[in-house]
């Protein structure tokens, strides 16, 4: 389990490990980059530390190419659907926290059915489910009902909903969903226990063992990802380095995808956030890409249209588009959103961005006929 790796280095220590960084360790691992070679685990601590602002440009460089090298022209567009915004978990950060006092909602089968022929009358062959931690609403017969649901209507499906067993997990699998998404929100444990105060998401090691149980049970794609805002983001890279590193290598029949939100707006009182500037973020992006060429990095409507442009096929290799994150959105639902979005362009529009850039938009790039024979 990676929890024995996580264990080992105390956050505190990681972002000392971050911040001794020295521009001469930066430029050995941009020369490591240059020369054709994956960075290793400490190049890429050099890249994520301060020590490499002033290297941004040629971080941007190699960043590129390594991602033109693996993924060539394609981007990949997906679009979300929220099947429930009902959760027992608080979550002081989330708009979708039990003590907020919203308008809850479940979808029922009619209902799934009319949000999925939106998504696929619009075009979309991949979508991602999403839900909130309300086991009674939506157990595990639920899911696997939505996912044969949902399996008529598109040719990829994952999911990120609340972490279940690694049985559960292989249930869905044989149900036919091929990527589990659990973000970690962070990796830090005093501040996990500050925001998460109540439900099972409280519980840290569970769900940080999430993926392991998902690279046991066969998923294709397991995407991670850090809340940027929540803790240092020197602590949160570094572990989220190391975590998809190991799984990446464990799990070497799964493909790793990250993703690194920054915090939004939502529902509630939450304002203690640590804010990300532009610049660090990028470099962020730039160092997982040199240490990590073969994992998918995905950016969803979160981002500003201004970065979501610069960054599509130099580093992002997965875009969310018209993302709606209320159950029912597509279809006109008005309840309570999950986090305020900054990119609200339509599919066209995107799709012409891409072209534009020299991209190829790909709504489908993966069958299960693949696997036939496999």
């Amino acid at each position: 389990m990676y929890t024995e790796l996580f264990d080992s280095i105390p956050f505190s220590e990681a972002v000392t490990r971050v911040l001794s960084k020295t521009k001469t360790d930066v430029e050995f691992a941009l020369d490591r980059s240059a020369s054709g070679r994956a960075v290793g685990f400490e190049d890429y601590l050099a890249l994520v530390s301060p020590a490499a602002d002033s290297y941004l440009e040629e971080m941007a460089n190699l960043s590129r190419s390594w991602t033109r090298k693996r993924f060539g022209n394609t981007v990949s567009l997906f679009m979300p659907m929220y099947l429930s915004n009902e959760c027992r978990s608080s979550c002081v950060y989330c708009g979708f926290s039990f003590e907020n006092k919203i308008p809850r909602r479940t979808l029922n089968e009619s209902e799934i059915r009319k949000e999925a022929g939106i998504l696929r009358g619009k075009g979309i062959r991949h979508l991602l489910f999403l839900t909130g931690e309300e086991y009674s609403k939506t157990n595990l017969e639920y899911i696997k009902n939505a996912v044969r649901i949902l399996r008529e209507f598109f040719d990829s499906v994952s999911m990120e909903i609340y972490p279940l067993d690694t049985e559960g997990y292989a249930d869905l699998v044989s149900e036919g969903v091929e990527g589990l998404v659990v973000y970690q929100e962070t990796y830090d444990p005093d501040a996990y226990s500050s925001y998460h105060l109540r439900g099972m998401k409280k519980n840290m090691r569970y769900r940080l063992e999430a993926p392991d149980r998902g690279g046991s049970a066969g998923f294709r794609k397991i995407g991670l990802g850090a809340l940027l805002g929540l803790a240092n983001p020197y602590g949160e890279m570094f572990k989220l380095g190391e975590h998809a590193s190991y799984i990446s290598k464990k799990y070497w029949r799964s493909t790793v995808q990250i993703s690194l939100p920054r915090m939004r707006p939502a529902e509630g009182d939450f304002h203690e956030t640590l804010p990300v500037s532009d610049r660090e973020f990028v470099r962020f992006l730039f160092a997982l890409r040199l240490f990590l060429p073969d994992s998918g990095i995905v950016q969803s409507t979160r981002e500003s249209s201004k970065m979501r442009d610069h960054l599509a096929g130099m580093v992002v290799t997965q875009l969310s588009v018209e993302s709606r994150t209320d159950p029912g959105g597509y279809s006109g639902g008005t309840e309570l959103k999950q986090f305020e979005i900054e990119d609200v362009r339509r599919i066209p529009e995107i799709f012409a961005m891409l072209r534009e850039k020299g991209l190829d938009p790909v709504f489908k790039d993966f069958d299960r006929g693949f696997l036939v024979g496999a």
